[in-house]
C-alpha cells in the first residue's frame, strides 16, 4: 500500500495511527525462520539479527506488514539510527549494533495468514487477526490506533515532534503497490524563513534547486539545506532576475558546486519535517517568496 498526502480529519470511518520515523518493511514469518524485504523487494534478514526470534511471537504461517525502527533515549523512533543500521555490511559490527542499538519489527497489517490471502478482507478484520496469531515479544509489536478523533491524535504527535499520523479506513483492502486514498499520511512538517544564498542552475541554465542559509550568533552566514521542490515558474523568474545584479564571486559554501552565488537579501519559506543530524532539513519543501518580510540580520539568527 502506497500513501496520499492531507491535513488531519475527524471521521469515524477510520482509524489513526502513528507514522513512525523507520523502514517500511515486510516479515515473511513461519515457526522455522524469518525473512525481512525492504520495500524495493531487497532481502534485508541478515542486516537486523535481532529480529530472528520472531517467529517465536507467532502461532502460524503469516506475511506481516510493518515498520523497522530504533527508538532513542526517550523511547521516539530515531531515523538516522536505523538508517545507519541499513547502510551496515560488516557482520561483525551488525552483531554489535544488533545488542547496543536493537531494531524494532512494528507491526501495522497481516496480508498472510496459514494459507489464507487476507489482501481482500477489510482493515479491522485484518487487525483482529492480528492481534490474534502475533504475540508481542521478541523485539516485535502490534502498532496501537484510535479511532475517530484524527485531529486530536495528530496534535499530540506534532506536540511531542512525532513524524505524523496515519489514517486508514476501516474498510480498505490491502492494494499490493498501488497508491490509495484509503491510507492517508498526514505530516508534522515546520516552516522556517530562510535567505535565498544561491542557486543551482539546469542545463539550460534557469533556477533549479536554491541554496538556503541563516546568520548564526556570530553573524556568519550557515547554509540550510537546499530545496527544488515547489518553487513556481514566477520565483525562478524573480530569483534569475535578482541574480543579474546581485551575485557574489566567493562561494557561501564550497561543498556546493556549480552555484550562482547570491547576496544574502532574498527571503524565502521552507517547509520541512524536522532538522536533520548535520543541521540542515529533512523532506524540504519550498512554501514561497516573502516580499513582505524586510532583511534584518537579527531575523535570521539561530
Amino acid at each position: 500500500m502506497l500513501l496520499y498526502e492531507t491535513k488531519p480529519f475527524d471521521d469515524e470511518n477510520y482509524i489513526y495511527e502513528l507514522k513512525l520515523d523507520g523502514i517500511r518493511c515486510l516479515a515473511y514469518i513461519d515457526n522455522k525462520s524469518v525473512v525481512l524485504h525492504n520495500k524495493r523487494h531487497k532481502d534485508v534478514t541478515s542486516i537486523y539479527p535481532e529480529l530472528s526470534r520472531m517467529n517465536r511471537c507467532v502461532k502460524e504461517r503469516v506475511i506481516l506488514d510493518g515498520e523497522l525502527v530504533v527508538l532513542n533515549k526517550e523511547g521516539k523512533p530515531d531515523f538516522y539510527a536505523i538508517q545507519r543500521r541499513s547502510l551496515m555490511t560488516d557482520t561483525f559490527k551488525i552483531g554489535l549494533a544488533a545488542k547496543s542499538n536493537p531494531v524494532q519489527f512494528v507491526a501495522y497489517d497481516i496480508i498472510y495468514n496459514d494459507g489464507d490471502d487476507l489482501t481482500d478482507k477489510p482493515l479491522m478484520e485484518r487487525k483482529a487477526i492480528l492481534s490474534k496469531v502475533v504475540k508481542e515479544g521478541n523485539n516485535l509489536t502490534i502498532s496501537r490506533y484510535i479511532e475517530k478523533n484524527g485531529v486530536a491524535f495528530f496534535e499530540l504527535a506534532k506536540a511531542q515532534e512525532l513524524e505524523g499520523i496515519v489514517a486508514k479506513r476501516k474498510d480498505s483492502l490491502y492494494q499490493i503497490g498501488k497508491r490509495t486514498r484509503d491510507w492517508l499520511k498526514i505530516k508534522v512538517m515546520q516552516d522556517e524563513d530562510l535567505l535565498i544564498l544561491g542557486y543551482q542552475p539546469d542545463l539550460k541554465g534557469e533556477v533549479k534547486d536554491l541554496i538556503l542559509g541563516y546568520f548564526d550568533d556570530d553573524g556568519k552566514l550557515q547554509c540550510r539545506g537546499k530545496v527544488y521542490l515547489g518553487i513556481s515558474k514566477e520565483e525562478r523568474r524573480i530569483i534569475s532576475q535578482f541574480a543579474r545584479g546581485n551575485t557574489v564571486r566567493k562561494p557561501w559554501f564550497p561543498k556546493y558546486k556549480n552555484v550562482v552565488w547570491l547576496k544574502p537579501q532574498l527571503v524565502g519559506t521552507a517547509h520541512f519535517m524536522h532538522e536533520t543530524e548535520n543541521g540542515g532539513m529533512r523532506q524540504p519543501v519550498w512554501k514561497g517568496l516573502r516580499t513582505d518580510k524586510s532583511i534584518d540580520k537579527s531575523d535570521f539568527m539561530y
